[in-house]
């Protein structure tokens, strides 16, 4: 049965036009999900990472950090579609301030970084087959942006869904392609590999890598950061930052007892018995920001020595094959995370940076916040909070949650929110133009949808 069910897989996707070695990949992790993998990691075969390297204590030599960024390719994770905020077109290219995109405000922190330090900082994205094109059409307002012999993108794989009660490719005529799915961004390596964009950037001397999320602002190009990393010597880090009560959804580092090394665990690897632990603060104190640096030069001797299999931990994910259909076939998409290549290099190392570099943008709240006077953008066209710790905003998600919704319900942009610890709204609202919200603030649900009069200071 698995077997047919693997052969049925390997042709789909070689009929698709999916690399072999992306096939490979897939092939060595359908195995595993055949022998039952479920890539839990269990709390007492870990240590937690309880100390690492802290940005703001470095000293780093101005020229050795230039030098380290001239050598430095900026990477951007940029195949999700929004999906969660009812999107259908790359998140990246959401609004974030005064119209500039996430995607804009990219680019203008590698344009800034490339005149202050005098560097050629390439700009490469790892697109999907949704969000290549638009986002390839944004960035010809850019025609700077490209460095000679290296492209502005490559794509990321795409493998079938599989029907969990047997394994075999789902097929979905309502919709054929919602039968396919991303490998996760654990595929960025073999994606890299297989488009010939890793070798191309050797080829024009670059040695370094600086990858996150196009919905991350923060992760701007640092030219400490990269000094550090190349001085270190080690072949991969992870950005850390401190947890708090508020941060206990994200993935954490910790230290292998079987060899020492250090592992990424995430949410869906945590047994549900143990997720008092994962979610532990205290005993798990720095999350993973999905900020990573590596070496070019090691992670394509991995690879070639792998045959492209770099042997990441699986991911099992359960959805239906309509993620909006909870009725749909159950399916597994079998996954992987590019942060947990750490565990494949010797000497991987991780970095404690400032909050600042940890922005990302998953929900409406989320964008809200950016939008908001809480937040400057500065000439380094970065995000910089303005007041002492970002409010929390708390939307109702059933009025709230669509980017649709969301720009009907504040059609004059975000309320101040420099004065507030916290903006909660249940029930429909409308805020009008110049709306403030100061202190614990609230706005409670009336039976009717409502508007917000110009002006108004709410809470206090």
């Amino acid at each position: 049965m698995s077997d047919a069910g693997l052969r049925q897989a390997q042709e789909k996707m070689t009929s698709a036009g999916v690399t072999p070695a992306a096939i490979e990949v897939f092939s060595h992790y359908y195995r595993e999900l055949e022998a039952g993998a479920t890539g839990l990691i269990l709390e007492d075969t870990i240590d937690p990472l309880l100390d690492a390297a802290r940005l703001d204590a470095l000293d780093v030599d101005p020229e050795a950090a230039r030098e380290a960024l001239s050598r430095t390719a900026v990477l951007k994770l940029n195949g999700g579609l929004g999906t969660s905020m009812g999107m259908d077109k790359a998140k990246s290219l959401l609004p974030v301030r005064d119209g500039r995109s996430f995607l804009d405000l990219i680019v203008e922190q590698v344009l800034h970084a490339r005149e202050e330090h005098g560097v050629r900082l390439p700009l490469v994205l790892m697109n999907s087959f949704r969000t290549q094109a638009d986002s390839l059409a944004a960035l010809e307002r850019y025609p700077d942006l490209a460095v000679d012999g290296l492209p502005l993108d490559f794509l990321q794989n795409q493998e079938p869904k599989l029907l969990a009660e047997d394994l075999t490719p789902v097929t979905w005529p309502a919709d054929p392609t919602l039968e396919w799915c991303p490998p996760g961004h654990g595929d960025l390596y073999t994606a890299l590999l297989a488009s010939g964009v890793l070798q191309q950037l050797l080829d024009a001397g670059f040695r370094y890598a600086s990858v996150s999320n196009s919905d991350n602002l923060g992760a701007a190009p640092d030219a400490r950061i990269a000094g550090w990393f190349a001085a270190s010597g080690a072949p991969y880090a992870a950005e850390l930052c401190r947890r708090t009560a508020a941060d206990r959804k994200g993935g954490h580092l910790a230290v292998r007892k079987a060899d020492g090394r250090l592992i990424l665990r995430d949410t869906a690897q945590t047994a549900p018995e143990e997720m008092h632990h994962f979610t532990d603060e205290h005993r798990h104190p720095f999350f993973h920001t999905n900020n990573l640096w590596f070496d070019l030069e090691q992670i394509a001797a991995a690879l070639e020595a792998r045959g492209a299999v770099l042997g990441l931990p699986l991911i099992r994910n359960e959805k239906t094959v309509d993620p909006t259909d909870s009725s749909s076939p159950a399916v597994l998409q079998i996954e992987t995370a590019m942060g947990a290549a750490i565990e494949v290099f010797e000497g991987a190392t991780a970095i404690v940076v400032g909050r600042e570099r940890f922005l990302p943008v998953k929900t409406t709240n989320d964008l809200l916040l950016v939008r908001s006077d809480a937040y400057e953008l500065t000439d380094a066209r970065t995000l910089h909070l303005a007041v002492e710790a970002a409010p929390l905003v708390d939307l109702d998600p059933k009025v709230y949650k669509t980017v649709q919704a969301f720009e009907a319900h504040f059609p004059d942009g975000a309320p101040s929110l420099r004065g507030a610890t916290s903006l909660t709204v249940r029930g429909e609202w409308t805020f009008e133009d110049g709306v403030a919200a100061v202190g614990a603030a609230r706005v409670d649900a009336d039976g009717a949808p409502g508007t917000i009069s110009a002006g108004t200071v709410l809470g206090g």
